[in-house]
């Protein structure tokens, strides 16, 4: 037998027995309690709960419709059928439309079964489907990971504390946590030991703060948490109180031990700010400051911390750059390379990069190069660069040498000789159709390694130039462990050349051993017809410069 915990609001006892006999006659196993007051309604549903309600519709001073407003106020998907011995059509219908489920003349009792099996199912899918409303609700909200509050979330709740901050004048704080060395257990244990150490660490976080805080999964292993009424000391401690827990915490997987640490950025929240987005910047570039001072700290940020201000550009140009990578929103510029010497007919000339703003703007490279090199973006611009020079240089003059630049990044990938060997069998041009240059100062810094890269690209047939020689002050000595086609003289040297004695003398010194080594030289920044008639003069081989041409878009 089903069995069935039914609650009667009857105040004859007659009654009451005749519905329970219709009930067990059905097959239901019945629990039940009588009430017939307000008061003994209330106190029934308190005490335990019931799978259903059937209300006499007449009581002294009591009737179906005040059952129904304190059944409807205890829990609204338990079901009211109303049994009476004498209703009227048009106080049923009210009936119905204030929540009661059926109702039933006592004379015809027959109905009593069905109607309740029928609301038994009904109530069960009501309460599957919140349940399942509660969940999708929950989902939305919470990161299903770590269960803790998500990012689109927590955005929200940071605008409520913008807001408070701005009205009350309360102290508030925002941190933004970042492990340390997670990527390394991600690689080294695998993604499902990466998601188990961040759900461990999301309970380790949350025994240590105040239930009116807010701990969110921003993203990765990023966490961000908001400290309501307090001040930046108080909020100072709990910040090294998570740090210390993060410290003293082991993650256990296959048989390893594994420490890990954090590092956390510091924004005091007050008056004036109402940009969320502002705000967790300004607390992703704090937490970044604290990574590069050595990690496993906590860094307070300051409105007028200077390297915090240029550390946020650089980023803003980062993540500009990756855009700018995806919709593919560069252009090669060329400048004509001219000869100077007798017997340097050849036409040369250098490929540029440029950015194209979201508004189609120009921007020059001094715009994003820092940044590109600060967060590692230059192999995959050496890429964008090798490929669509390579392409140009396929439908050029035969005879022509293009200068390619790259960056010191790319000459550490293993992969990036490979890259290059396949675009030029993929675009079919002529290996000696194309010159690939680095600093003086990217040579250097990796010698063994940029000569090892300088040789496999002269063994398949290009050219290869050091640029801006002269720049890093280094010994001539260099030049012998080089092996180059072309010396590029930096540009500082060439400028004034016609009224500098000492520009002079450097770049005469320069083209005299880079020719006696075997070299071309080509100076650089030749802005007037003084400049050029010195280097004529000079004897150096090639000029570049915006007296010679200035550079214009590859078409």
């Amino acid at each position: 037998m089903a069995e069935l915990r039914a609650l009667l609001v009857e105040d004859s006892e007659d009654d009451m027995m005749l519905v329970v006999r219709e009930l067990k006659r059905g097959g239901f196993d019945v629990e039940f309690e009588s009430v017939c007051s307000e008061e003994a309604l209330k106190a029934a549903l308190r005490q335990q709960a019931w799978d259903i309600v059937i209300a006499d519709h007449n009581m002294p001073g009591f009737d179906s419709m005040g059952a129904l407003r304190i059944v409807n106020d205890h829990a609204v998907d338990l079901p009211v059928i109303i049994v009476s011995g004498s209703i009227g059509e048009d106080v049923a219908v009210a009936a119905m439309k204030s929540g009661a489920h059926d109702y039933i003349m006592k004379d015809n009792l027959a109905r009593l079964v069905p109607a309740v099996e029928r609301e038994l199912r009904e109530a069960e899918n009501r309460l599957l489907h919140r349940r399942a409303e509660a969940t999708i609700r929950h989902m939305a909200f919470h990161d299903a990971l770590t269960g803790l509050v998500n990012r689109y979330e927590f955005d929200e709740r940071l605008k409520h504390v913008l807001h408070a901050a701005e009205a009350d004048d309360q102290s508030q704080a925002l941190l933004y946590l970042d492990l340390d060395q997670f990527k390394l257990i991600n690689e080294t244990c695998g993604h499902a030991a990466g998601d188990e150490l961040l759900k461990q660490l999301a309970a380790l976080l949350r025994a240590q703060i105040r239930d009116s805080d807010t701990l969110a999964r921003l993203g990765g292993d990023e966490f961000g948490l908001l400290l309501c009424n307090c001040n930046i000391h108080y909020a100072e401690e709990i910040a090294h109180k998570l740090l210390k827990a993060i410290n003293g915490f082991r993650f256990s997987w296959g048989g390893k031990s594994v420490a890990v640490g954090g590092s956390i950025g510091l924004v005091p929240v007050t008056a004036g700010m109402d940009d969320p987005a502002d705000l967790l910047r300004a607390a992703d570039m704090a937490c970044y400051a604290a990574k590069e001072r050595g990690r496993n700290r906590v860094y307070v940020f300051r409105a007028d911390d200077a390297d915090l201000v240029h550390r946020h550009g650089e980023m803003e140009w980062a993540m500009r750059l990756r855009q700018a990578l995806d919709e593919d929103r560069f252009v090669l510029y060329r400048q004509v390379i001219a000869p100077v010497r007798a017997g340097c007919e050849m036409r040369r000339e250098e490929l540029l990069l440029r950015m194209l703003d979201e508004n189609g703007t120009l921007v020059s490279p001094g715009a994003f190069i820092p940044a590109a090199e600060r967060f590692s973006l230059m192999p995959l611009l050496d890429r964008w660069v090798v490929k669509n020079a390579v392409r140009h240089a396929s439908r050029s003059s035969h005879g022509d040498i293009h200068f390619i630049n790259l960056s010191g990044a790319s000459l550490s990938d293993d992969s990036f000789y490979q890259y290059i060997g396949e675009t030029i069998r993929a675009e079919g041009v002529s290996p000696e159709a194309l010159c690939f240059e680095i600093t003086e100062t990217a040579a250097i810094s990796n010698l063994s390694r940029a000569v090892g890269f300088i040789r496999k690209i002269r063994e398949i047939g290009c050219h290869f130039a050091l640029d801006d020689f002269g720049s890093g002050m280094s010994s001539f000595s260099y030049l012998k462990a080089i092996p180059i086609d072309y010396l590029k003289i930096d540009g500082g040297f060439v400028r004034d050349i016609a009224k500098n004695a000492m520009d002079h003398a450097i770049v005469e010194a320069i083209n005299r051993v880079g020719q006696a080594a075997g070299l071309q030289t080509i100076a650089e920044f030749v802005e007037s017809q003084e400049a050029l008639d010195v280097l004529h003069r000079v004897g150096v081989d090639y000029a570049q410069g915006y007296h010679i041409h200035r550079p214009e878009l590859v078409s």
